[in-house]
């Protein structure tokens, strides 16, 4: 069984960059590769059925409102935008919106700070690679400051039921790390993001039909079903090999999570038992790899499928950013147990 998980989870990894067919129908690749999971692991039942059929219901719902709302209101959207755009440099309107996202995103949600960001970038006189560069990177931020609160994202949610902890637990714990790190990406996309001088037209400029908008929202009710079978697929994996090793080899073992929800990570291998700085290093290697590929995150799969970003696309730039910042907030951590002894 274990044999068959491990192949499993390379196939997962590295598919999709590897073969076009996959690329192109990844919420089905992931749906497919979530029920053969619980089918070698043993762990498909009935109530793990109704969950998975439930988990996608609120992201598929707001999907398709925003793109109603999107296509009812994008060109005073634009406007406002453009007013914006006026009163403030490309730059600091860069920097702002990675800033105000990330941080607002642990009181409206990952998922509506995500929809906001798809209707900034696609008003934004961007090229392609610009675009793909801008919603990594908030996707990032989003991901990084949902954490703080427990009605941000499922992680911090299920994070705080098993530490028993009040709203503010995670706020205390690692706002000193997720703040600085969301200050940091405002800064960097700021630097590297530039306006297109050439406007080049991408496909969702264009007036969207109401079956584009519910195709979109049927993809991503797939992709996140498959992430629910995923995640529960892969659990005697993680509880015979991961839950027992260092906090500090957890940190790095947890680049796993960029393909698998890391509610259910963080779920198996989080306890009250741990040390606050174990708990500290679990949670930083969590969020950041949850950036760093399409499937990592709820706010990556959102911004990919509206903006019709590849997988291959988002790993170019996501996977450098991601290694980067986790060597940053390993080596802080690292010292500061050193420094508190």
């Amino acid at each position: 069984m274990m044999t068959g998980l491990i192949i499993l989870l390379l196939l997962v990894f590295f598919l999709p960059f590897t073969v076009k067919t996959v690329e192109r129908n990844l919420e089905i690749f992931i749906f497919i590769m979530g029920v053969t999971a619980t089918l070698i692991s043993g762990t498909f039942s009935r109530p793990l059925l109704l969950q998975a059929l439930k988990d996608p219901i609120k992201i598929t719902i707001a999907v398709v409102i925003a793109g109603l709302f999107f296509k009812v209101f994008k060109d005073q959207i634009e406007a406002a935008i453009h007013m914006m755009l006026n009163k403030l440099s490309f730059s600091i309107f860069i920097a702002v919106t990675i800033v105000l996202l990330g941080l607002l995103s642990s009181i409206i949600t990952a998922i509506i700070a995500a929809l906001i960001l798809v209707l900034i970038i696609d008003s934004l006189p961007l090229d392609r690679k610009e675009m793909v560069r801008f919603a990594v990177i908030g996707c990032f931020s989003i991901g990084l400051g949902a954490a703080l609160t427990p009605i941000g994202e499922p992680l911090s949610t299920i994070t705080i039921s098993k530490l028993q902890g009040d709203f503010f637990l995670l706020f205390r714990l690692i706002a000193l790390y997720v703040v600085p790190g969301i200050i940091f990406l405002s800064i960097y996309a700021a630097i590297i993001i530039k306006p297109a001088k050439i406007i080049k037209v991408r496909r969702n400029e264009d007036k969207e039909r109401l079956e584009d908008i519910l195709g979109r929202a049927i993809k991503i009710y797939f992709f996140v079903m498959g992430l629910t079978f995923l995640g529960t697929g892969f659990e005697p994996l993680i509880e015979a090999y991961l839950i027992h090793l260092s906090p500090y080899i957890l940190y790095w073992i947890n680049i796993i999570s960029a393909v698998l929800d890391n509610a259910t990570l963080a779920a198996a291998e989080i306890s009250p038992s741990m040390e606050i700085e174990s708990i500290k290093a679990v949670l930083l290697g969590l969020l950041v790899s949850g950036g760093m590929l399409l499937p990592g995150n709820i706010p990556n799969i959102i911004s990919a499928g509206k903006l019709y970003i590849t997988s291959r696309e988002w790993a170019r730039f996501g996977i450098p950013l991601g290694f980067g910042m986790l060597i940053i907030y390993f080596f802080t951590i690292l010292v500061e147990n050193v420094i508190l002894g």
